[in-house]
């Protein structure tokens, strides 16, 4: 009997998805170069996407993906791409073309029904999560009742609850539901996401340091508001 050497299975990653609007290569790498800086923790070698959905024709796609690659990110594919020459160009670089997920079509409540229902629990965490950890709640909410460091990462594919300080990253809806929302007692994080869209720490309102804190998405926004 052979021993199995590969397995395929589906699976869920984070990757972040950096918007062009613009198809200068200097400018895009410094700009890019800056937020790493802000965020080198989270930013630095990581996988990205590229979306050119808001870049019209005539675009130098070898020094503009150059001038991308120079920053240390590694970009794993393109989204977004409508014109034919565009995609051409991309394609010859090597790089392959992704399709954004269709919606999801509406069926009759009735028939979606199952016979058994399968139960997913919360995960919690009760200790302290620290600096390089990662946590991730598949399919479910995730609640943590201590505190979470700096360089500490917390990822759900629901809604994300933090009763300590919270100082590390927090990003919910991780599987695209843009309903889930980030609740936290005492909020320093150096980013929260939800459903792929992300504020560095720079990008939140200093008044929020230190307090409650609920972030959720509103029209496509990212959106703060104390606990009440």
């Amino acid at each position: 009997m052979l021993q199995t050497l590969i397995e395929l299975k589906g699976s869920n990653f984070i990757l972040s998805v950096i918007h062009l609007y613009k198809a200068q290569p200097k400018e895009i790498q410094w700009a890019i170069e800056e937020k790493i800086k802000q965020a080198p923790g989270f930013l630095k070698n990581a996988p990205v996407v590229i979306d050119v959905s808001c870049l019209i024709r005539d675009i130098p796609w070898e020094a503009l993906s150059q001038a991308i690659l120079a920053t240390g990110l590694h970009v794993v594919g393109v989204s977004g791409c409508r014109d034919s020459a565009l995609k051409k160009a991309i394609i010859h670089s090597g790089l392959p073309l992704m399709t954004e997920g269709k919606a999801v079509p509406t069926y009759n409540v009735t028939e979606m029904i199952p016979k058994t229902l399968t139960v997913v629990k919360t995960r919690i965490i009760n200790t302290p999560v620290r600096s390089g950890q990662q946590i991730y709640a598949r399919n479910s909410d995730l609640i943590v009742t201590n505190n979470v460091s700096a360089g500490a990462e917390l990822i759900a594919d629901g809604n994300i609850h933090i009763y300590g300080m919270m100082r590390g990253r927090a990003l919910a809806g991780a599987s695209g539901d843009s309903e889930c929302q980030i609740f936290c007692t005492h909020f320093y994080p150096e980013l929260v996401s939800i459903a792929g869209q992300y504020w560095l720490s720079d990008q939140i309102k200093a008044d929020f340091f230190g307090k409650t804190a609920r972030i959720c998405l509103q029209d496509g926004t990212l959106n703060i508001y104390p606990l009440i």
